[in-house]
């Protein structure tokens, strides 16, 4: 079916309905599509970026609350898209359920620009609200905790019990297995950057994996092979890599048990292993740390972290609901050795990274590949690469780089 756009003949926009599972209904106007989308509401605190928010593979089955008040004035462009369409960047498939902001931009300008944000978001069907209190959401969000929601228009705005039922009824975040809806079906391979010679190879495990991670990597001189979710140790063996890489992604890790087997049978293989966001909760698993449900998460591209060993704050982008337990202690030992907690959440002592104490393996909960936000982590894919090349991977996880 043609998606439908959310305005009428004459051009005025139809009215919409954010709806959360506790029954608080906040009125506004349809953008995008029309119809109905559900999913979990979060907020970012983002100034910018919305495009690489709205194709992160890890924002699957949520509906995102933008704290910036003005969205869509750069319009949608075919390079910030951080999943495949079709087969290629083309600007990126939306992977989240729905967009909530206050203020809808007028025009779009931008060099870069090749249609509006609204004519993407009807392009693919994706249902959104404006001139919503988004500050009143957000603080209600901040309180009671992210939650079931979804939004309503056009035909599909109906009655509130029956909006209402239709939120109450979906599927909770927690429990929810999502890799498999957003990794790749088929293996891909990303070459180093400007055609120069491979020196390493790396099996990145797509659990979600944003467009620029193997890029990042690409771009130190790996050569990428983007595997499916349910990959095996054979088929990374089959690759004869130098690492392996953990993606981020959507869902609740508690589930992912596969994914934390693969991660062990790498470990006892001794292959250099380096995991972020959702490849952090994993490794942490594997380490045998628990996980739990945040109340809000931490979702925008001001997120500071502190690294233990150096005392240095990185300004981190992050997109995460679930996140390791900390350990009675910041060490403690493992199959593989010790283990310990090397960075922390500057604003509530969240786990932020966990490592091996001989460097072979770290992972980190933040997104280094900058995409959107700042770039004070991507010297984490320097040590990535210099653990790649050394014999011994001693200073990987607390150095300021190797190479």
């Amino acid at each position: 079916m043609t998606p439908q756009s959310s305005t009428t003949a004459t051009g005025a926009r139809q009215p919409a309905a954010l709806v959360l599972e506790d029954g608080r209904i906040h009125r506004g106007t349809a953008f995008g599509a029309s119809g109905t989308t559900l999913g979990e509401a979060v907020f970012t605190t983002a100034m910018s970026g919305y495009q690489e928010t709205l194709t992160d593979p890890s924002y699957c089955r949520q509906i995102v609350v933008t704290t910036a008040p003005q969205i869509g004035n750069t319009g949608w462009n075919d390079e910030d898209g951080e999943s495949l369409l079709d087969g290629r960047d083309r600007g990126g498939r939306i992977w989240a359920a729905g967009l909530v902001i206050r203020d809808l931009s007028r025009r779009a300008s931008n060099f870069r620009a090749r249609r509006t944000l609204e004519e993407e978001m009807v392009a693919q069907g994706i249902v959104g609200i404006a001139d919503v209190d988004t500050r009143a959401v957000v603080r209600h969000i901040r309180d009671a905790g992210s939650m079931k929601a979804g939004i309503f228009s056009g035909e599909d705005l109906a009655d509130d019990e029956t909006m209402l039922a239709a939120v109450r009824d979906q599927e909770s975040m927690a429990g929810a297995n999502l890799s498999g809806e957003v990794s790749t079906d088929e293996a891909y391979v990303v070459e180093p950057a400007d055609g120069t010679e491979a020196r390493y190879t790396v099996a990145a495990l797509d659990l979600g994996i944003k467009s620029n991670t193997p890029r990042m990597l690409a771009a130190r001189g790996c050569r990428v092979h983007v595997i499916p979710h349910d990959s095996t140790l054979q088929d990374v063996l089959d690759l004869d890599v130098d690492g392996v890489f953990l993606s981020n992604g959507p869902g609740d890790p508690a589930t992912a048990d596969a994914a934390v087997h693969l991660t062990k049978e790498v470990l006892s293989q001794g292959i250099p292993f380096f995991g972020i966001c959702f490849g952090n909760q994993i490794l942490g698993r594997a380490l045998g740390l628990e996980t739990y449900k945040m109340r809000f998460g931490h979702r925008g591209t001001n997120i500071p972290v502190v690294e233990k060993a150096t005392g240095q704050v990185a300004i981190t982008s992050q997109n995460h609901g679930f996140a390791l337990r900390a350990p009675e202690s910041d060490t403690w030992d493992t199959p593989w050795g010790t283990a310990t907690v090397t960075h922390l959440c500057a604003n509530d002592g969240t786990v932020e990274g966990v490592a091996l104490s001989d460097g072979s393996a770290f992972s980190v909960q933040y997104h280094p590949e900058a995409a959107a936000g700042p770039r004070d982590a991507a010297d984490l894919f320097d040590r990535f690469v210099g653990l790649l090349g050394s014999a011994g991977a001693g200073s990987a996880t607390t150095g300021k780089g190797t190479n």
